[in-house]
């Protein structure tokens, strides 16, 4: 049986604020749809709290449709408090928040965890993931090095009053203004996964090149298309559009955002593949961050020269349908 498209709801303005990447520049300019961090203080230069960066990803991601707005935090970071740290700065209030949706459970996703439950106190926030996100994991380099990513703490989460939401398939947050979509279909040629990727299963490491938990979080903004979010895009960037088409029904994408993870050997001979089914979406705004590499980015940015969006901890990206547009400017 055919699957049936999603009933996404069209927003009327979708803005991302990240919260965690790895990378600041506080000398980038600002457009009408990219506005760069402005710290609300007076202090002068070095005297103010600064943003800091980390090796993790986090964003705040707020829906407006008519007289309606409603946000939720997309993954927590690699640190405890480097989240909460840039919410201060940024006077981001936690206790604003409806939800938080892990894209999958990596480490560097989710340990900022315990430093947001902590903030919010007596708060019940519910948590979206996929079942997998509780594998311990690990990376066996090439020369036998490990790299162990430990699974979220579920008992310490849970003492701190947390409610975790574990799916598989495709949910609905915010009344339906936001589609996460759960575990990814894979259907393209090159994007195999993670190949020195392992999840310990039943008590014993297995290969784990695929990561099922690995999911996107999808917004579509009137007139506009879709806006397709990645943590890691463990799934594939291509992957990930597609599979948002195909449970929403709608073609049409307008950006593509987050952690790319093609970045070390294993994965930049997919950089060209990946560029190319991009150009043939041609999504109006790119904005990679996170684990995508040096190389990749800088081939995003080559490929895509008005398109590329550089990343940067504090940057907002303010997307508003066309008559939202014309009703603000007149």
């Amino acid at each position: 049986m055919a699957e049936i498209p999603a009933a996404l709801k069209a927003v009327d303005r979708l803005e991302i604020t990240i919260l965690v990447d790895n990378s600041i520049d506080v000398f980038l300019p600002s457009t009408a749809e990219i506005r760069r961090a402005q710290i609300p203080t007076d202090l002068p230069w070095g005297e103010r709290k600064a943003l800091i960066s980390e090796h993790g990803y986090s964003a705040l991601v707020s829906v407006h449709m008519d007289e309606h707005s409603a946000s939720l935090l997309f993954d927590a970071g690699v640190s405890t408090n480097a989240l909460t740290h840039n919410m201060d700065v940024l006077e981001i209030r936690p206790q604003e928040l409806h939800s938080i949706v892990l894209s999958h459970g990596h480490v560097d996703h989710t340990q900022g965890l315990l430093g947001m439950i902590k903030r919010l106190g007596k708060m019940r926030m519910p948590i979206l993931l996929h079942p997998d996100a509780f594998l311990n994991r690990k990376v066996i380099l090439p020369d036998k090095h490990e790299l162990h990513s430990p699974a979220p703490n579920r008992r310490l989460l849970e003492q701190e009053n947390v409610e975790f939401i574990e799916e598989r398939g495709c949910s609905y947050l915010l009344e339906g203004m936001v589609l996460v979509t759960g575990q990814i279909h894979r259907t393209t040629e090159f994007e195999k996964g993670f190949p020195i990727h392992y999840s310990e299963i039943n008590g014993t490491w297995q290969s784990d090149p695929l990561i099922h938990d690995d999911q996107a979080l999808v917004v579509n903004v009137r007139d506009k298309g879709l806006v397709v979010m990645t943590g890691c895009g463990h799934a594939g960037a291509i992957n990930s559009i597609r599979y948002a088409q195909k449970l929403t029904g709608v073609e049409k994408v307008y950006a593509l955002l987050g952690g790319l993870h093609l970045t070390g050997a294993v994965f930049e001979p997919i950089i060209a593949p990946t560029l190319k089914e991009l150009k043939a979406i041609a999504p109006r705004l790119v904005m990679p961050g996170h684990c995508t590499g040096w190389k990749a980015t800088h081939a995003f940015a080559r490929e895509f020269p008005e398109e590329f969006v550089q990343p940067s901890v504090g940057t907002r990206v303010f997307i508003e349908s066309g008559s939202q547009t014309a009703e603000r400017l007149n």
